[in-house]
Protein backbone atom coordinates (compact mmCIF):
# COMPACT_ATOMS: atom_id res chain seq x y z
CA UNK A 1 0.00 0.00 0.00
CA UNK A 2 1.98 3.32 -0.93
CA UNK A 3 1.78 6.58 0.88
CA UNK A 4 -0.60 7.94 -1.63
CA UNK A 5 -3.42 5.79 -0.64
CA UNK A 6 -2.55 6.77 3.16
CA UNK A 7 -2.90 10.55 2.64
CA UNK A 8 -5.86 10.50 0.33
CA UNK A 9 -7.71 8.60 2.90
CA UNK A 10 -6.81 11.24 5.67
CA UNK A 11 -7.30 14.12 3.07
CA UNK A 12 -11.14 13.05 2.53
CA UNK A 13 -12.97 16.24 2.75
CA UNK A 14 -15.38 13.90 5.98
CA UNK A 15 -12.16 14.27 7.91
CA UNK A 16 -11.84 18.00 7.62
CA UNK A 17 -13.66 18.89 10.42
CA UNK A 18 -11.01 16.54 12.69
CA UNK A 19 -7.48 16.33 9.85
CA UNK A 20 -5.89 20.28 9.10
CA UNK A 21 -2.86 19.10 7.55
CA UNK A 22 -1.21 15.84 6.14
CA UNK A 23 2.58 16.39 5.96
CA UNK A 24 5.25 13.89 4.72
CA UNK A 25 9.03 14.32 2.92
CA UNK A 26 9.59 13.12 -0.40
CA UNK A 27 12.73 13.67 -2.47
CA UNK A 28 14.02 15.70 -0.05
CA UNK A 29 11.17 17.83 -0.15
CA UNK A 30 8.43 18.65 2.55
CA UNK A 31 5.04 18.17 1.44
CA UNK A 32 1.72 19.43 2.87
CA UNK A 33 -2.20 18.69 2.09
CA UNK A 34 -5.75 18.35 3.39
CA UNK A 35 -9.03 18.37 1.79
CA UNK A 36 -8.36 21.97 -0.05
CA UNK A 37 -4.73 20.72 -1.98
CA UNK A 38 -1.43 19.80 -1.78
CA UNK A 39 2.08 22.05 -1.89
CA UNK A 40 5.76 21.45 -1.82
CA UNK A 41 7.17 23.12 0.81
CA UNK A 42 10.80 24.22 -0.21
CA UNK A 43 13.47 25.50 2.44
CA UNK A 44 13.74 28.78 0.52
CA UNK A 45 10.06 29.38 1.52
CA UNK A 46 9.06 28.75 -2.16
CA UNK A 47 5.62 27.23 -2.32
CA UNK A 48 4.81 24.41 -5.16
CA UNK A 49 1.15 23.51 -5.25
CA UNK A 50 0.37 20.70 -6.77
CA UNK A 51 -3.45 20.30 -6.70
CA UNK A 52 -6.14 22.13 -5.20
CA UNK A 53 -4.95 25.68 -3.16
CA UNK A 54 -2.18 26.20 -1.23
CA UNK A 55 -3.27 24.46 2.21
CA UNK A 56 -0.15 26.23 4.10
CA UNK A 57 -0.90 29.98 2.16
CA UNK A 58 0.98 31.67 5.61
CA UNK A 59 4.03 30.93 7.34
CA UNK A 60 3.94 34.21 8.82
CA UNK A 61 5.49 33.95 12.80
CA UNK A 62 3.84 36.90 13.83
CA UNK A 63 -0.12 35.95 12.78
CA UNK A 64 -2.54 36.87 15.26
CA UNK A 65 -0.93 39.46 16.67
CA UNK A 66 -1.35 41.77 18.36
CA UNK A 67 -2.94 39.60 21.35
CA UNK A 68 -6.25 40.75 20.28
CA UNK A 69 -6.27 39.60 16.75
CA UNK A 70 -5.80 36.16 18.66
CA UNK A 71 -8.92 36.26 20.90
CA UNK A 72 -10.92 37.40 17.60
CA UNK A 73 -9.58 34.40 15.49
CA UNK A 74 -10.48 31.65 18.40
CA UNK A 75 -12.81 29.82 16.66
CA UNK A 76 -12.56 27.08 14.25
CA UNK A 77 -10.44 28.20 11.04
CA UNK A 78 -9.33 26.41 7.80
CA UNK A 79 -5.75 25.89 7.22
CA UNK A 80 -5.90 28.76 4.53
CA UNK A 81 -6.52 31.32 7.43
CA UNK A 82 -3.77 30.02 9.56
CA UNK A 83 -0.47 30.36 9.72
CA UNK A 84 2.39 27.77 9.86
CA UNK A 85 5.74 29.00 10.73
CA UNK A 86 9.07 27.51 8.89
CA UNK A 87 6.74 24.64 7.74
CA UNK A 88 9.66 23.28 5.35
CA UNK A 89 12.67 23.57 8.06
CA UNK A 90 10.87 21.83 10.75
CA UNK A 91 8.44 19.75 8.69
CA UNK A 92 12.35 18.15 7.22
CA UNK A 93 13.83 18.06 10.93
CA UNK A 94 10.68 15.64 12.23
CA UNK A 95 11.21 13.21 9.05
CA UNK A 96 15.15 13.20 9.75
CA UNK A 97 15.31 10.62 11.58
CA UNK A 98 15.78 6.82 9.45
CA UNK A 99 14.46 4.75 11.83
CA UNK A 100 12.02 6.70 14.53
CA UNK A 101 9.94 9.30 11.77
CA UNK A 102 7.09 8.08 10.60
CA UNK A 103 5.88 7.58 7.08
CA UNK A 104 3.24 10.54 7.70
CA UNK A 105 2.28 12.93 10.10
CA UNK A 106 -1.28 13.75 10.92
CA UNK A 107 -2.03 17.22 12.56
CA UNK A 108 -4.94 17.77 14.17
CA UNK A 109 -7.56 20.62 13.53
CA UNK A 110 -6.71 23.73 16.16
CA UNK A 111 -10.50 22.75 17.59
CA UNK A 112 -10.21 19.31 17.74
CA UNK A 113 -11.64 17.25 20.52
CA UNK A 114 -10.24 13.66 21.23
CA UNK A 115 -10.14 13.57 25.00
CA UNK A 116 -11.10 9.86 24.24
CA UNK A 117 -7.55 9.03 22.45
CA UNK A 118 -5.73 11.15 24.94
CA UNK A 119 -6.58 14.24 24.30
CA UNK A 120 -7.85 17.14 26.85
CA UNK A 121 -9.94 20.53 26.79
CA UNK A 122 -6.51 22.49 25.45
CA UNK A 123 -4.08 21.43 23.64
CA UNK A 124 -0.76 21.42 21.21
CA UNK A 125 1.16 19.60 19.04
CA UNK A 126 0.11 21.38 15.43
CA UNK A 127 2.73 23.19 12.99
CA UNK A 128 0.78 26.09 13.22
CA UNK A 129 1.38 29.36 14.89
CA UNK A 130 -0.47 29.70 18.43
CA UNK A 131 0.15 25.99 19.22
CA UNK A 132 4.21 26.86 18.33
CA UNK A 133 4.39 29.97 19.89
CA UNK A 134 6.21 29.87 23.12
CA UNK A 135 7.57 33.09 25.42
CA UNK A 136 10.86 34.29 25.07
CA UNK A 137 11.74 36.72 27.78
CA UNK A 138 14.95 37.68 28.73
CA UNK A 139 16.43 39.98 31.61
CA UNK A 140 18.98 41.21 33.93
CA UNK A 141 22.88 41.32 33.10
CA UNK A 142 24.10 41.42 29.56
CA UNK A 143 20.43 42.08 28.30
CA UNK A 144 18.95 45.27 26.16
CA UNK A 145 16.09 47.28 28.26
CA UNK A 146 13.59 47.18 25.54
CA UNK A 147 10.40 46.39 26.85
CA UNK A 148 8.12 44.77 24.23
CA UNK A 149 9.83 43.81 21.16
CA UNK A 150 7.64 42.92 17.64
CA UNK A 151 9.51 40.07 16.78
CA UNK A 152 10.19 36.26 17.14
CA UNK A 153 12.81 33.62 17.79
CA UNK A 154 12.40 29.97 17.84
CA UNK A 155 13.45 27.62 20.45
CA UNK A 156 16.07 25.90 18.76
CA UNK A 157 18.10 29.39 19.95
CA UNK A 158 18.20 28.61 23.40
CA UNK A 159 20.35 26.56 24.00
CA UNK A 160 22.86 28.82 22.06
CA UNK A 161 21.88 31.87 23.85
CA UNK A 162 22.50 30.41 27.17
CA UNK A 163 25.67 28.83 26.40
CA UNK A 164 26.67 32.23 24.78
CA UNK A 165 25.98 34.17 28.08
CA UNK A 166 27.41 31.39 29.70
CA UNK A 167 31.05 31.87 28.81
CA UNK A 168 31.14 29.39 25.42
CA UNK A 169 32.72 31.00 22.45
CA UNK A 170 30.47 31.37 19.48
CA UNK A 171 32.88 29.41 17.76
CA UNK A 172 32.11 26.18 19.77
CA UNK A 173 28.22 26.29 19.14
CA UNK A 174 28.37 23.09 17.75
CA UNK A 175 26.94 19.26 17.98
CA UNK A 176 29.42 17.05 18.97
CA UNK A 177 30.58 15.91 15.41
CA UNK A 178 31.16 19.17 14.56
CA UNK A 179 27.98 20.23 12.80
CA UNK A 180 26.75 23.79 13.72
CA UNK A 181 23.01 24.02 15.47
CA UNK A 182 19.99 24.60 14.29
CA UNK A 183 19.30 27.57 16.47
CA UNK A 184 21.29 31.00 16.61
CA UNK A 185 22.52 32.91 19.55
CA UNK A 186 20.23 35.73 19.54
CA UNK A 187 23.29 37.97 20.35
CA UNK A 188 21.40 41.10 19.06
CA UNK A 189 19.74 41.96 22.23
CA UNK A 190 22.77 41.40 24.27
CA UNK A 191 25.28 43.62 25.75
CA UNK A 192 28.83 42.76 25.72
CA UNK A 193 30.46 41.54 28.99
CA UNK A 194 33.02 44.46 29.88
CA UNK A 195 35.82 41.97 31.92
CA UNK A 196 34.97 38.57 29.38
CA UNK A 197 33.60 37.10 31.80
CA UNK A 198 30.65 34.33 32.56
CA UNK A 199 28.14 35.65 33.67
CA UNK A 200 25.43 33.87 36.01
CA UNK A 201 22.65 32.64 34.14
CA UNK A 202 19.01 31.76 35.21
CA UNK A 203 17.43 29.48 32.17
CA UNK A 204 13.30 29.15 33.28
CA UNK A 205 11.00 26.67 31.60
CA UNK A 206 7.22 27.51 32.10
CA UNK A 207 6.08 24.11 30.66
CA UNK A 208 2.63 24.86 28.23
CA UNK A 209 2.49 28.73 29.23
CA UNK A 210 1.40 30.69 26.23
CA UNK A 211 2.67 33.07 24.85
CA UNK A 212 -0.48 35.73 24.59
CA UNK A 213 -1.68 35.18 27.78
CA UNK A 214 1.44 35.47 29.90
CA UNK A 215 2.51 38.58 28.46
CA UNK A 216 -0.95 40.23 28.69
CA UNK A 217 -0.84 38.87 32.33
CA UNK A 218 2.42 40.33 33.05
CA UNK A 219 1.07 44.04 31.31
CA UNK A 220 -1.92 44.27 33.31
CA UNK A 221 0.49 43.55 36.89
CA UNK A 222 -1.32 40.25 37.37
CA UNK A 223 2.19 38.39 37.07
CA UNK A 224 4.43 40.84 38.82
CA UNK A 225 7.90 38.74 38.50
CA UNK A 226 7.77 38.18 34.67
CA UNK A 227 7.06 42.27 34.69
CA UNK A 228 10.30 42.60 36.72
CA UNK A 229 11.74 40.47 34.14
CA UNK A 230 10.23 42.88 31.40
CA UNK A 231 11.46 45.86 32.72
CA UNK A 232 15.16 44.62 32.76
CA UNK A 233 15.11 43.37 29.62
CA UNK A 234 12.52 42.57 26.70
CA UNK A 235 9.58 40.31 25.25
CA UNK A 236 9.62 39.29 22.08
CA UNK A 237 5.76 39.41 21.00
CA UNK A 238 6.08 37.01 18.44
CA UNK A 239 7.69 34.68 21.55
CA UNK A 240 9.71 31.86 20.16
CA UNK A 241 8.46 29.15 17.39
CA UNK A 242 8.29 25.49 18.50
CA UNK A 243 9.84 22.35 16.95
CA UNK A 244 6.93 20.28 15.29
CA UNK A 245 5.67 18.56 16.77
CA UNK A 246 5.05 21.12 19.55
CA UNK A 247 4.79 19.03 22.38
CA UNK A 248 6.74 18.13 25.21
CA UNK A 249 9.87 15.98 25.08
CA UNK A 250 10.32 17.16 21.45
CA UNK A 251 10.91 20.66 22.40
CA UNK A 252 12.72 20.40 26.04
CA UNK A 253 15.15 18.61 24.04
CA UNK A 254 15.14 20.91 20.84
CA UNK A 255 15.81 23.92 23.31
CA UNK A 256 18.38 22.41 24.99
CA UNK A 257 20.22 21.26 22.10
CA UNK A 258 19.81 23.60 19.80
CA UNK A 259 19.18 21.32 17.35
CA UNK A 260 15.53 19.87 15.93
CA UNK A 261 13.85 16.40 16.22
CA UNK A 262 15.55 15.09 12.95
CA UNK A 263 18.91 15.61 14.70
CA UNK A 264 18.39 15.06 18.85
CA UNK A 265 16.23 12.13 17.87
CA UNK A 266 13.29 12.61 20.36
CA UNK A 267 10.41 13.14 17.73
CA UNK A 268 7.68 13.66 19.95
CA UNK A 269 5.94 12.24 23.46
CA UNK A 270 5.45 8.76 21.87
CA UNK A 271 6.95 7.51 18.82
CA UNK A 272 8.03 4.20 17.32
CA UNK A 273 11.44 2.91 16.46
CA UNK A 274 12.01 0.70 13.77
CA UNK A 275 14.95 -0.65 14.94
CA UNK A 276 14.55 -1.51 18.05
CA UNK A 277 11.12 -2.49 16.61
CA UNK A 278 9.64 -1.15 20.18
CA UNK A 279 7.44 2.09 21.25
CA UNK A 280 9.29 4.72 23.05
CA UNK A 281 7.15 6.67 25.52
CA UNK A 282 9.25 9.52 26.70
CA UNK A 283 6.98 11.41 28.13
CA UNK A 284 5.52 9.76 31.08
CA UNK A 285 6.36 9.68 34.71
CA UNK A 286 7.89 6.16 34.26
CA UNK A 287 10.56 7.58 31.87
CA UNK A 288 11.31 11.22 32.28
CA UNK A 289 14.14 10.42 34.38
CA UNK A 290 15.49 8.20 31.22
CA UNK A 291 14.60 10.99 28.96
CA UNK A 292 18.47 11.84 27.68
CA UNK A 293 18.82 8.11 26.94
CA UNK A 294 17.26 8.56 23.81
CA UNK A 295 19.40 11.57 22.33
CA UNK A 296 21.51 10.40 19.31
CA UNK A 297 25.10 10.20 19.40
CA UNK A 298 25.98 13.63 17.95
CA UNK A 299 24.14 15.63 20.32
CA UNK A 300 25.14 17.99 22.88
CA UNK A 301 23.68 19.37 25.49
CA UNK A 302 23.80 22.58 26.54
CA UNK A 303 25.18 21.60 30.03
CA UNK A 304 28.23 19.50 28.10
CA UNK A 305 29.11 22.38 26.15
CA UNK A 306 29.16 24.96 29.25
CA UNK A 307 31.35 22.05 31.12
CA UNK A 308 33.62 22.25 27.97
CA UNK A 309 34.18 25.41 28.37
CA UNK A 310 33.60 26.89 31.52
CA UNK A 311 35.67 26.32 35.04
CA UNK A 312 34.12 25.58 38.44
CA UNK A 313 33.86 28.70 40.18
CA UNK A 314 31.69 27.06 43.28
CA UNK A 315 30.42 23.47 43.71
CA UNK A 316 28.41 23.28 40.53
CA UNK A 317 28.52 24.82 36.99
CA UNK A 318 25.57 23.88 35.62
CA UNK A 319 22.10 22.51 37.32
CA UNK A 320 19.19 21.54 36.02
CA UNK A 321 16.05 21.01 37.96
CA UNK A 322 13.23 19.25 37.16
CA UNK A 323 14.22 18.45 33.55
CA UNK A 324 13.77 15.38 32.26
CA UNK A 325 16.98 16.29 29.03
CA UNK A 326 20.00 16.72 31.89
CA UNK A 327 22.44 15.26 30.37
CA UNK A 328 25.78 16.57 31.55
CA UNK A 329 24.82 18.71 34.13
CA UNK A 330 26.94 18.86 37.21
CA UNK A 331 23.49 18.70 39.29
CA UNK A 332 20.20 17.05 37.90
CA UNK A 333 16.75 16.01 39.56
CA UNK A 334 16.55 13.19 37.28
CA UNK A 335 19.85 12.08 38.04
CA UNK A 336 19.13 12.00 41.49
CA UNK A 337 16.26 9.51 40.18
CA UNK A 338 18.42 7.69 38.15
CA UNK A 339 21.12 7.31 40.98
CA UNK A 340 18.69 5.76 43.21
CA UNK A 341 17.57 2.54 40.80
CA UNK A 342 15.47 -0.26 41.23
CA UNK A 343 12.12 2.30 41.09
CA UNK A 344 8.96 1.33 39.17
CA UNK A 345 8.10 4.95 39.11
CA UNK A 346 9.64 8.24 39.52
CA UNK A 347 6.75 9.84 40.53
CA UNK A 348 5.51 6.76 42.71
CA UNK A 349 8.93 7.14 44.69
CA UNK A 350 9.12 10.69 44.63
CA UNK A 351 6.06 10.61 46.73
CA UNK A 352 7.34 11.07 50.80
CA UNK A 353 9.67 13.42 49.33
CA UNK A 354 7.13 15.90 47.69
CA UNK A 355 5.26 18.71 50.08
CA UNK A 356 1.88 18.51 50.47
CA UNK A 357 0.01 20.25 47.59
CA UNK A 358 -2.46 21.24 50.20
CA UNK A 359 -0.35 23.38 51.95
CA UNK A 360 1.29 25.12 49.42
CA UNK A 361 1.77 28.68 49.69
CA UNK A 362 1.25 29.51 46.22
CA UNK A 363 -2.12 28.09 45.97
CA UNK A 364 -5.05 30.35 45.42
CA UNK A 365 -8.03 28.39 44.27
CA UNK A 366 -8.09 24.66 46.34
CA UNK A 367 -10.56 23.17 43.98
CA UNK A 368 -7.82 22.95 41.24
CA UNK A 369 -5.77 20.40 43.38
CA UNK A 370 -8.97 18.15 42.56
CA UNK A 371 -7.35 17.75 39.52
CA UNK A 372 -4.56 15.12 39.63
CA UNK A 373 -1.84 16.06 37.01
CA UNK A 374 -2.26 19.48 38.85
CA UNK A 375 -2.03 18.29 42.24
CA UNK A 376 1.05 16.66 41.36
CA UNK A 377 2.66 19.66 39.20
CA UNK A 378 2.05 21.86 42.52
CA UNK A 379 4.42 19.52 44.32
CA UNK A 380 7.13 19.05 41.71
CA UNK A 381 6.95 22.63 41.30
CA UNK A 382 6.83 23.29 44.88
CA UNK A 383 10.38 20.98 45.39
CA UNK A 384 12.18 22.58 42.55
CA UNK A 385 11.80 25.69 44.03
CA UNK A 386 13.40 24.27 47.08
CA UNK A 387 16.02 22.77 45.40
CA UNK A 388 17.20 26.32 43.22
CA UNK A 389 16.78 27.91 46.55
CA UNK A 390 19.54 25.44 47.57
CA UNK A 391 21.68 25.86 44.72
CA UNK A 392 21.65 29.11 45.12
CA UNK A 393 21.77 29.62 49.16
CA UNK A 394 25.24 31.49 48.52
CA UNK A 395 26.11 33.58 45.41
CA UNK A 396 29.62 32.34 45.75
CA UNK A 397 28.85 28.73 45.14
CA UNK A 398 25.79 29.31 42.67
CA UNK A 399 26.06 27.62 39.26
CA UNK A 400 27.41 29.49 36.05
CA UNK A 401 24.00 27.79 34.37
CA UNK A 402 20.94 26.92 36.13
CA UNK A 403 17.61 25.78 34.23
CA UNK A 404 14.91 25.56 36.50
CA UNK A 405 11.54 23.52 34.86
CA UNK A 406 8.48 24.16 36.14
CA UNK A 407 5.13 21.71 35.25
CA UNK A 408 1.97 23.11 36.84
CA UNK A 409 1.46 25.82 33.84
CA UNK A 410 0.91 22.88 31.81
CA UNK A 411 -1.70 21.52 33.55
CA UNK A 412 -3.62 24.53 33.83
CA UNK A 413 -3.57 24.84 30.28
CA UNK A 414 -4.49 21.17 29.68
CA UNK A 415 -7.24 21.21 32.20
CA UNK A 416 -9.21 24.36 30.94
CA UNK A 417 -7.41 25.49 27.70
CA UNK A 418 -5.66 29.48 27.52
CA UNK A 419 -7.19 32.44 29.57
CA UNK A 420 -9.44 29.26 31.48
CA UNK A 421 -9.54 29.75 35.22
CA UNK A 422 -7.29 27.20 36.14
CA UNK A 423 -4.70 27.79 33.39
CA UNK A 424 -4.34 31.68 34.74
CA UNK A 425 -4.10 29.98 38.24
CA UNK A 426 -1.52 28.02 36.93
CA UNK A 427 0.48 31.29 35.52
CA UNK A 428 0.13 33.13 39.05
CA UNK A 429 1.39 30.04 40.85
CA UNK A 430 4.77 29.90 38.86
CA UNK A 431 5.08 33.61 38.83
CA UNK A 432 4.87 33.52 42.48
CA UNK A 433 7.20 31.07 42.99
CA UNK A 434 9.47 33.72 40.50
CA UNK A 435 9.20 36.04 42.59
CA UNK A 436 10.47 34.63 45.93
CA UNK A 437 13.51 33.95 44.26
CA UNK A 438 14.23 36.63 42.30
CA UNK A 439 13.63 38.35 46.06
CA UNK A 440 15.96 36.03 47.34
CA UNK A 441 18.53 36.79 44.53
CA UNK A 442 18.15 40.75 45.57
CA UNK A 443 18.52 39.73 49.48
CA UNK A 444 22.05 38.03 48.60
CA UNK A 445 22.88 41.23 46.15
CA UNK A 446 23.40 39.85 43.00
CA UNK A 447 19.83 40.76 41.14
CA UNK A 448 21.91 42.74 39.16
CA UNK A 449 24.28 40.40 38.09
CA UNK A 450 22.39 37.33 37.00
CA UNK A 451 20.84 36.91 33.42
CA UNK A 452 17.65 35.28 32.90
CA UNK A 453 15.91 33.72 29.69
CA UNK A 454 12.03 32.49 30.45
CA UNK A 455 10.42 30.59 28.07
CA UNK A 456 7.97 27.71 27.00
CA UNK A 457 7.97 24.23 24.52
CA UNK A 458 4.92 24.98 23.07
CA UNK A 459 1.79 27.35 22.99
CA UNK A 460 -2.00 25.63 23.71
CA UNK A 461 -5.57 26.68 21.89
CA UNK A 462 -8.83 25.37 22.89
CA UNK A 463 -10.15 22.49 22.52
CA UNK A 464 -13.98 22.24 20.74
CA UNK A 465 -16.17 19.70 22.10
CA UNK A 466 -18.72 19.69 19.23
CA UNK A 467 -15.34 18.80 17.03
CA UNK A 468 -15.09 15.34 17.26
CA UNK A 469 -14.53 12.23 15.31
CA UNK A 470 -11.37 10.02 14.08
CA UNK A 471 -8.99 9.41 11.34
CA UNK A 472 -8.40 5.73 12.71
CA UNK A 473 -11.64 4.37 10.88
CA UNK A 474 -10.34 6.07 7.20
CA UNK A 475 -6.85 3.75 7.99
CA UNK A 476 -8.65 0.50 8.89
CA UNK A 477 -10.65 0.91 6.21
CA UNK A 478 -7.43 0.72 4.11
CA UNK A 479 -6.45 -2.74 5.60
CA UNK A 480 -2.96 -2.65 5.79
CA UNK A 481 -0.90 -2.84 8.75
CA UNK A 482 0.16 0.36 10.42
CA UNK A 483 0.62 2.14 13.79
CA UNK A 484 -0.63 5.65 14.95
CA UNK A 485 1.26 6.97 17.56
CA UNK A 486 0.44 10.02 19.41
CA UNK A 487 -2.29 9.78 17.76
CA UNK A 488 -0.69 11.56 14.75
CA UNK A 489 2.68 9.30 13.52
CA UNK A 490 1.44 7.02 10.90
CA UNK A 491 3.97 3.90 10.69
CA UNK A 492 3.16 1.68 7.90
CA UNK A 493 4.03 -1.99 8.72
Amino acid sequence: MSRDAVVKALTAPDLSAVVDLVVWVEGGVAHAANHLGTVRLHSDGSHEVTAGVDPVASEDPMAFLPYEAELTAAGPRLSTDNAYPYAAQRILSLFGDVDRSPDVAVIHTPRHWFVDEGGHPGEHGSLDVIQSRAPLVMSGSGVAKLGFVDDHARLVDVAPTLAVLSGVPAHDLRDAEGAELDGRALTAYLEPQPDGQPRRVVGILWDGAHCGDLLHLAQTGELPGVARLIERGLALRGGAVAEFPSVTLTNHTSILTGVGPGRHGVLGNVYFDRALQERVVPNDAESWHRSAEWLRPGVRTVFEMVNDHVPHRGSTRTASVDEAIDRGADYGTMALLRAAGGFESAATDLGDLLPDPASSPFVVSPEHLEDAYFRWSVQVDDLGLQQVLQLWETAEDAPTLTWWAHVVTDAGHHGGGPRSVIARDSLRQSDARLVVFLDHLEALGVLDEVTFLLTADHGFEGADPSVTGSWTPALDALGIAYRDEGPGFVYVL
